[in-house]
């Protein structure tokens, strides 16, 4: 578990264009609260010490600024989201404070992944001292590494960086796979969404895996 003397930050990665859902994805409505909020959610009730989250340039970046008002998120605003992810892993790295022993990088369009999966991924980086805590979903062959991902401060620089062609920090988790710590989550919770059509599906699998009280 993150605590003061083991700082953490939480980043929840919210700049996409959204090319393939045609409209600000962060910003869509999933079961009556834009989609963002559940990733945010997620991550402000893990224990980072600190939490930071990286959004386009105008309205959309304003809606997503009032989305989260209620949580304690600082913002970076990424200037040049159509450069990709990599531009926004860049982006939160030079708004990270100083004296972090790492950063865990999480989607906005995650709707499923728990505070629970970010507590076991801080806990597995505070015991292990790996450089990287890989989350991976399904088993065997077919399962799936997406994030979120935890980072120790000392490779942040790698991850600055990063070429726009990498979309995601995948030649800093190769340069150190042999001292990674991987960690199994359900595949049920690998869920983003990127197209209207997977929007309209999330709801029902939200219902089933997170039934409204």
């Amino acid at each position: 578990m993150t605590t003061a003397a083991f700082p953490v930050a939480g980043v929840l990665l919210a700049a996409g264009l959204s090319t393939r859902m045609g409209r600000p994805k962060q910003l869509a409505p999933l079961r009556g609260r834009p989609l963002c909020t559940y990733a945010a959610d997620a991550l402000a009730g893990a224990g980072h010490t600190h939490l930071l989250a990286v959004i386009p340039p105008g309205d959309v970046g304003d809606g997503i600024r009032a989305a989260l008002a209620g949580l304690d998120f600082a913002f970076a605003v990424n200037p040049e989201p159509a450069r990709g992810l990599a531009s926004s892993f860049r982006t939160a790295v030079r708004a990270l404070p100083p004296g972090l022993a790492g950063a865990n990088f999480a989607l906005g369009d995650m709707p499923l992944v728990t505070a629970d999966v970010h507590r076991a991924l801080l806990a597995a980086f505070h015991d292990s001292g790996a450089p990287v805590v890989l989350a991976e979903y399904g088993d065997g062959p077919d399962a799936v590494r997406a994030p979120p991902h935890v980072f120790r401060t000392d490779l942040l620089r790698a991850v600055q960086d990063l070429p726009d062609a990498d979309h995601g920090p995948r030649a800093v988790i190769g340069a150190h796979r042999a001292q990674a710590v991987t960690l199994r989550f359900p595949a049920a919770l690998l869920l983003d969404v990127d197209t209207p059509a997977a929007l309209d599906g999330a709801a029902g699998e939200m219902r089933d895996l997170r039934p409204e009280s």
